[in-house]
């Protein structure tokens, strides 16, 4: 088993910001992990972990010319709500890059320990946010990403 996961983001960042969406085609994720994660090349993401393992989450962007960059990734409970974890850096996770208060967003990797209280073979949904440059919609998330424990 690998020490680490990554987990790569491509952002079609034109097409997101024209329609104000990560969906319809303006994301795809894919991880390089040991085991058959579902959903490679698209936003419904799970990537097999284990626990103590790293995950480390990378974005890139289709379009050179427009930066996008990691602003969050925020763990979700079972309603879909935050569920406290690793959204700031802070607990599990961790960003590479930027300031703990969130004035630099300058996040191109962000990185975590999967938490060895992962109910193995449950889906652990997390919030994906990404900015694109600035302005009106320039901060787009898609909920549909996971880390799910092998058995």
């Amino acid at each position: 088993m690998k020490p680490q996961v990554n987990v790569i983001a491509v952002v079609d960042v034109i097409g997101a910001l024209s329609e104000s969406s990560l969906l319809g085609g303006n994301i795809c994720l894919v991880d390089n992990g040991d085991f058959q994660s579902q959903g490679q090349g698209t936003p419904d993401l799970c990537t097999v972990v284990w626990p103590g393992q790293v995950v480390q989450w990378s974005v890139l962007a289709v379009d050179l010319q427009t930066p996008v960059e990691i602003k969050n990734v925020t763990f979700l409970g079972a309603d879909g709500g935050s569920d406290g974890g690793s959204s700031d850096g802070s607990a599990d996770g961790s960003a590479d890059g930027g300031s703990a208060d969130g004035d630099k967003l300058d996040l191109d990797v962000w990185t975590g320990v999967v938490p060895a209280h992962l109910a193995p073979g449950v889906p652990y949904r997390y919030r994906l946010e990404v900015q694109m440059y600035e302005g009106v919609n320039s901060v787009l998330h898609i909920d549909s990403p996971a880390l799910m424990r092998a058995e």
